[in-house]
């Protein structure tokens, strides 16, 4: 099968020849139907998150069972499924507890063991599966917990979107920070993650939904699928004007970019009492500073990984509401390229002129 493989870090994809395993006793075979272009995928490109190599990126992904192994009951070969990264075993203390999305056995339980052979190879050597996916890719092998059952008449490139950012977004808001109806909520970044954050904010309930950004087509964008308000990070100082709408800051701040400076400004632009919850992915080594002083005020900074999500449940939901006129999701594409476009696609993802590109396969 073709596939993008990572073979140095920092650099670009190369479309490469890859040969895929037939499925063990629980895992699925899926013929990939639609990938998006993440900015988590880029920051494993460029080195700020390390990863070993070759690697077949990707991890936003929906498709059609191919084959399952013997003891796969879960799904049979024609349904349609969503991917996602947040594998879980089952039975570990966070899974028990609720929380699949931190699952601490993934790795053990959820793949293949150095004795046993590798799901993907180039040229009989092996290749690695990135975050337990590897969807730039005309097929996946993957555990029977990395994906979701979803109903047929859901659009696969649209569905693709839900398997990350959107599932990422929106659980942020729901789970991790439980925004309720009537707060006052801003979203710094309105990329992808970001609009999903303030859709996940509209459905909620929020009182108010103020969108920060420098780039103002984003934010048009932003206004269109719920935000209230609007601040052009670029114009000023946004920390001011978010305080100044809301007359004190907002109940929840979400930061959806990855960077010090924007985790820095979610916490500052908080009401006494108020939660900033950080869902971008901030450079390994990277420190992040607050004043001692706010937390005497009750404010809190927190993180959220894949937003907090029960993806068997949520994602079948979020397809729901996407097909009951809820959840927007094509005002999301920006681009559908083919596989061989993808540098070209992380290219525009880097100027921040794109929302989301989506590879039809």
């Amino acid at each position: 099968m073709k596939a993008a493989v990572l073979n140095e870090i920092p650099g670009n994809l190369e479309i490469t020849d890859v040969t895929i395993d037939s499925p063990g006793p629980r895992e699925v075979l899926i013929r990939t139907a639609a990938a998006g272009l993440c900015h988590s995928d880029l920051h494993f490109m460029e080195g700020k998150y390390p990863y070993l190599t070759p690697a077949v990126l990707g991890h936003e992904s929906a498709g059609v069972v191919e084959a399952v192994g013997r003891d796969v009951s879960y799904v049979k070969p024609g349904d349609h499924v969503i991917t996602c990264l947040s594998v879980f075993c089952g039975h570990c203390s966070y899974c028990i507890e609720g929380r699949p999305s931190i699952c601490s056995n993934k790795d053990v339980e959820c793949n293949r063991g150095p004795d046993e052979t590798p799901r993907l190879t180039i040229e009989g050597a092996p290749a690695f599966q990135f975050l337990n996916l590897s969807s730039f890719a005309e097929q996946m092998l993957v555990h029977e917990h990395a994906i979701v059952k979803i109903r047929e008449d859901m659009p696969l490139d649209r569905a693709a979107l839900i398997g990350c950012g959107v599932m990422t977004g929106v659980g942020a808001v729901f789970r991790t920070a439980s925004v309720q109806p009537g707060e006052t909520v801003a979203v710094v970044g309105a990329g992808g993650i970001g609009l999903a954050a303030i859709q996940g904010a509209r459905i909620a309930g929020a009182g108010r939904v103020i969108a920060v950004d420098m780039v103002e087509s984003k934010l048009e964008i932003a206004r269109q699928m719920g935000a209230t308000d609007t601040v052009n990070a670029g114009d000023g100082d946004a920390v001011a004007a978010v305080h100044e709408l809301t007359g004190g800051g907002v109940h929840k701040s979400f930061e959806a970019v990855g960077l010090k400076q924007t985790a820095e400004q979610c916490f500052n632009m908080l009401r006494n009492g108020g939660t900033a919850t950080v869902i971008g992915m901030i450079p390994v080594g990277t420190m992040v500073e607050v004043h001692g002083v706010d937390f005497l005020f009750e404010k809190k900074l927190q993180g959220s990984n894949m937003g907090s999500n029960q993806f068997r449940t949520d994602m079948p939901r979020l397809v729901d509401m996407y097909l009951d006129g809820r959840l927007m999701l094509d005002e999301m594409v920006s681009a559908r390229i083919q596989l061989e476009d993808i540098n070209a696609g992380f290219e525009a993802m880097k100027t921040g002129s794109v929302t989301r590109s989506v590879i039809e396969f």
